[in-house]
């Protein structure tokens, strides 16, 4: 299947989407962990039908960006990395990297009982795996990947099962953008909000942009485990 041809209109970049990305889980996570209860970020500015918004409902919308984009990446990452071995592993180190300051932000001790994205993440990773090298052996392919399925299901990671399945349809529909668009709304179901993140990757324009070299790279990793410290530390030692 041919790759849909570029528009002039497609001016951004991986590395401005990864910024975008950045940002918006920033501004999503910040309200969550901070704002939510705070008198000000809740109350309401006006209706439309059954939806209160808030200050706090606009930054969370904002936020539903982070995700869809991370996952969009996600499957060019793998298309065009390198090498994919190393690319998995940065995803696990940084799943567990993350796991201690994702449960301190949470609970304030070091255990909680759901896992942090990267994991779903990485869980995502492995079933493009089983996709790309898999193919013709589809009895494998299919049981590997109701098993990945299953694991998602059952570790109880952010975005969980449904994030797993974006991850796949970002990869299997990437050449139509529409139809990635579609089925990727549909699944986020409840957080229908996401789907304006396929504003800023319809934009895209397959190039890698600014961010370049290792620093780079693992600047972009650190920043998730990073920025839920330093909220956890606000949340519980400064601003209670």
């Amino acid at each position: 299947m041919p790759s849909e041809p570029k528009r002039k209109w497609q001016c951004i970049s991986g590395s401005t989407l990864k910024l975008i990305a950045m940002v918006t889980m920033l501004i999503d996570h910040i309200a969550f962990f901070l704002l939510s209860d705070r008198f000000w970020w809740i109350q309401v500015i006006f209706t439309v039908g059954k939806t209160v918004v808030t200050p706090y409902y606009i930054l969370r919308t904002v936020g539903r960006l982070a995700f869809p984009i991370y996952c969009f990446l996600l499957a060019e990452g793998f298309i065009h990395t390198r090498d994919r071995k190393k690319y998995g592993t940065n995803l696990l180190l940084f799943a567990l990297i993350s796991e201690i300051p994702w449960n301190f932000v949470h609970s304030g001790t070091w255990h909680y009982e759901e896992q942090n994205v990267f994991f779903t993440l990485f869980l995502g990773y492995c079933g493009l795996c089983v996709i790309e090298y898999l193919k013709e052996k589809p009895v494998i392919q299919i049981i590997s990947l109701l098993a990945l399925f299953a694991v998602t299901f059952f570790l109880e990671a952010d975005y969980g099962y449904v994030g797993f399945a974006v991850v796949l349809v970002m990869y299997l529909l990437r050449k139509i953008s529409i139809a990635r668009a579609v089925v990727s709304i549909c699944l986020l179901g409840t957080t229908w909000r996401a789907g304006l993140a396929f504003i800023p990757i319809g934009l895209y324009s397959g190039e890698r942009g600014f961010i370049k070299g290792r620093i780079g790279k693992y600047i972009c990793y650190a920043f998730y485990p990073l920025h839920m410290l330093i909220l956890g530390i606000l949340k519980f030692y400064i601003l209670t």
